[in-house]
């Protein structure tokens, strides 16, 4: 784009700037934050393509006028932990939203090649599952309690065990990243197949919903956070492959950066979903369908909401503002 045409795209957005930086009190520091993130990224673009103009400069002042704005209204620090998952969040999951999409395409696929593979192979569950689970399970659903094992240990044991193990596997598949995205595609692969294969054994053995009732309790969540951290570990592989206009150390320090809050994000939503497995899906066989159902479609419609519909909600206010 020519250096014409791009001040008069952004030169309005840049006068408003000027106007809140003039005002003696900020009504909504938020609002005026959240402008500034759109002024890094006209910056970032100056600097790219207009290197010796004296636009550069001219944002440079504007950005640090901004900031200096911002930090004069700033409210107390307790508030920071909503911004980072009420603004700072949704907003790295709106710029980065294709690859949410590819982590779930990838995950999908995954799970109906485990699905094939244990409809045309007899012996494909117990090579994935391990004869022991396979075999104990096949004896619970004798028992007539397919997801017996859920009961094993005490309430607290089993939540504090599955939610470490849990934060375990998501941080593999982000951590996995560094290997340009491979590492953190066989952590999604072995988990969908897994989990493909998991769901056909009980459909075999015609307990589908009674394993799915209490699987999907905690499921829901678990797995869905599992591929939001896949997508993290995607994000991060990116920006080592491709920086783009950045030096590949630089596109990987900001691939980090965001990567890491993206994977932050998921905390509350792994720990619960193991909260309800280590308490609530033990009683799945006696919960009424109705409940069961709707602690299913609650949780997924809460982790849903946030990663994929809030995100746009969010972008929609701050571009309305600038």
């Amino acid at each position: 784009m020519r250096e014409v045409a791009f001040i008069r795209q952004n030169k309005e957005k840049w006068q408003q700037f000027e106007k809140a930086i003039e005002q003696k009190k900020v009504e909504n520091p938020d609002d005026l934050a959240n402008l500034y993130m759109h002024l890094i990224n006209d910056l970032a673009y100056a600097q790219t393509y207009y290197k010796k103009s004296k636009l550069v400069i001219y944002l440079n002042n504007l950005a640090v006028r901004v900031y200096q704005k911002i930090y004069q209204t700033k409210r107390e620090d307790t508030n920071l932990f909503v911004r980072f998952f009420k603004v700072e969040v949704p907003l790295l999951l709106y710029q980065y939203k294709k690859y949410i999409g590819y982590s779930f395409a990838f995950f999908i696929i995954a799970v109906l090649v485990g699905i094939v593979s244990a409809a045309n192979d007899d012996s494909f569950v117990r090579l994935i599952l391990g004869n022991g689970y396979v075999n104990e399970t096949l004896q619970n659903i004798e028992n007539g309690d397919p997801v017996a094992v859920y009961k094993s240990g005490s309430n607290w044991g089993s939540f504090i065990g599955i939610t470490f193990n849990n934060l375990r596997v998501g941080l593999l598949s982000f951590a996995y990243g560094v290997t340009g995205g491979i590492g953190t595609g066989y952590v999604l692969l072995q988990n969908g197949i897994m989990l493909g294969a998991f769901q056909y054994f009980f459909e075999q053995q015609d307990v589908l919903w009674k394993s799915a009732k209490g699987i999907w309790i905690h499921g829901a969540m678990e797995i869905f956070a599992i591929v939001i951290e896949g997508a993290a570990g995607f994000i991060l592989g990116a920006s080592i492959l491709f920086p783009k206009t950045f030096s590949r150390l630089t596109s990987f320090k900001k691939g980090m950066r965001d990567s890491i809050k993206i994977v932050i994000s998921t905390f509350p939503f792994t720990i619960a979903a193991g909260f309800l497995e280590g308490y609530v899906t033990r009683y799945a066989d006696v919960m009424p369908n109705f409940l069961a159902l709707l602690i299913i479609f609650g949780t997924l419609s809460a982790i849903s909401y946030y990663f994929l519909i809030y995100p746009y909600k969010v972008f929609k206010t701050i571009t309305k503002t600038s």
